[in-house]
């Protein structure tokens, strides 16, 4: 869209992102806010700064007071571009904003909550993307890596006995390994980097019962986001339509 700046934002599934707005006036009453993914067309979510009740999305948002986006608890679903215009009788203002949200999510290969100690298990880390090609293909363009550390935050590697790494594509990373004993508390982070910066991870933390010597898989939590889009958000002013 010419005219429109694009902003890249990450963060992990279940976290609150706050999407900025490029606006050009105060009153947002003017504001729209639309939503894209894959090949479905545009949403919109936010008209006239009114939410749109029939979106899926609808209770997890709100609109700040500077106009900007915020959506809590963020899933892979969320991620996709986000469009912001401001109009004035009909009449866009300023260049607005395209923001793309890339989520961050991981998944275990059991189901269940307790798992035996000795068994294997597979941590499957995937960015959710799209910026209107491939995943693998912009990955690998603006040089954005996927990796699992360890709790002193040593890379993971294919050599590593304990472990087995596979990246079936540049966008997913699986990390396979037979929980032990002394692996009690211990945590496995994913991380996305690109250069020398963490974009975001989560982290993955099993507990082991000395009892029955069994493990309690533990929702991934997200602990490292270094974008500013998190948590401090201006005041809500949203209303619904």
């Amino acid at each position: 869209i010419s005219g429109v700046d694009d902003d890249h934002v990450f963060i992990s599934s279940g976290e609150n992102v706050h999407l900025p707005c490029n606006n050009a006036l105060h009153d947002c009453k003017s504001t729209t806010w639309n939503y894209n993914r894959f090949n479905n067309s545009a949403v919109e979510l936010i008209n006239s700064g009114i939410k749109k009740k029939n979106t899926e999305s609808h209770e997890r948002l709100s609109l700040g007071s500077d106009c900007s986006l915020n959506i809590k608890n963020i899933t892979k679903e969320d991620s996709g571009y986000y469009t912001c215009r401001q109009y004035v009788n009909e009449q866009q203002q300023g260049d607005g904003a395209r923001v793309y949200l890339h989520v961050l999510h991981v998944s275990s290969s059991s189901s269940q909550t307790e798992i035996s100690a000795g068994s294997s298990v597979s941590l499957s880390c995937q960015l959710y993307s799209y910026t209107g090609v491939s995943c693998d293909d912009w990955i690998r363009y603006e040089g954005i890596d996927l990796l699992w550390v360890n709790q002193a935050g040593d890379k993971l590697k294919i050599s590593d006995s304990r472990y087995q790494i596979s990246a079936p594509g540049h966008c997913i990373i699986t990390l396979t390994t037979t929980l032990l004993n002394e692996d009690d508390n211990r945590e496995w982070r994913c991380e996305v980097t690109q250069g020398d910066q963490v974009k975001t991870s989560v982290t993955y933390t099993v507990k082991i019962s000395a009892q029955d010597k069994t493990t309690t898989a533990v929702n991934p939590v997200h602990i490292t986001n270094s974008q500013n889009h998190r948590e401090t958000q201006p005041a809500d002013i949203s209303k619904d339509q």
